[in-house]
């Protein structure tokens, strides 16, 4: 077995991939492509996706990376900081089943940079817990050494880290705040999915009204619902009919007496 190609696919190689993802394992793409089947794998899950919802999740993330203020968005946030917005933007686009208006999907933008401060926060805190805990036993070991100068130094310093702690729990919960505020305006909160499906159950004497007041949303139901019976009625004939199978055994897939009186 020969050496195996190794760096980026190229232009030829990602046309093949997405020609035949669907078609072909990672193996044997691997072997076309004297590629490494575990690279092919993660390219796929990355770029592509395995299943119809983690294709379309893919092309969230391909149509991102081309909006205007993907720009901007990545000078804002570290690499990681980055993945995660992308991650949860591909999760929240698929939630609302990609009907999501221009003004939703900034909605969605400030939502996901919320989310990203408040680990900023969490972070910034953590390290504050840490430094605090570290000049503490630095103050211990300074009253023990009788050095009050250095003592009253170190206070200080705890003083302020203290102060600062909170701070960051007042920012923590006002971004908390306007988080749930937008879950809200979104509709993305469970309580509001349910009670979304619950209005809709009521909605059917609204549509009555609509039918009896609207001559042309009632010519246009009256028009699909008249297409939708003769596409049944075409379709009833169809499989009605003898029908011969790959093992050259005739058969009708819709067996009833209208079907078989036909034939007598």
């Amino acid at each position: 077995m020969g050496k195996l190609n190794t760096g980026r696919f190229t232009i030829s190689e990602i046309a093949y991939i997405k020609a035949h993802v669907e078609r072909k394992t990672v193996e044997q793409i691997g072997a076309d492509l004297n590629r490494d089947p575990s690279s092919i794998h993660s390219w796929i899950v990355k770029n592509v996706g395995l299943t119809s919802s983690e294709r379309r999740e893919a092309e969230v993330h391909q149509e991102l990376k081309g909006r205007p203020y993907y720009k901007e968005l990545a000078k804002q946030f570290s690499s990681d900081e980055l993945d995660m917005f992308e991650f949860h933007f591909k999760k929240m686009w698929a939630q609302f089943k990609d009907d999501v208006f221009h003004t939703e999907e900034m909605q969605i933008i400030d939502l996901v940079k919320l989310e990203i401060l408040m680990n900023r926060i969490l972070r910034s805190q953590q390290d504050t817990v840490d430094k605090i805990c570290k000049l503490e036993q630095d103050l211990l070991d300074a009253e023990r050494a009788d050095d009050r100068d250095l003592a009253m130094g170190l206070e200080r310093q705890i003083a302020t880290l203290r102060a600062s702690q909170e701070t960051m729990s007042r920012d923590f919960k006002d971004l908390q705040s306007r988080k749930s505020a937008l879950y809200k305006d979104l509709k993305g909160t469970r309580e509001q999915r349910i009670k979304a499906i619950e209005d809709h159950r009521q909605t059917f004497p609204v549509l009555i009204t609509k039918v009896m007041t609207d001559p042309k949303y009632r010519n246009d139901m009256a028009a699909y619902v008249e297409k939708m019976r003769l596409a049944t009625e075409k379709e009833r004939e169809r499989l009605s009919q003898l029908i011969t199978y790959e093992d050259n055994i005739p058969d009708r897939p819709l067996l009833n007496s209208d079907s078989t009186i036909k034939d007598e």
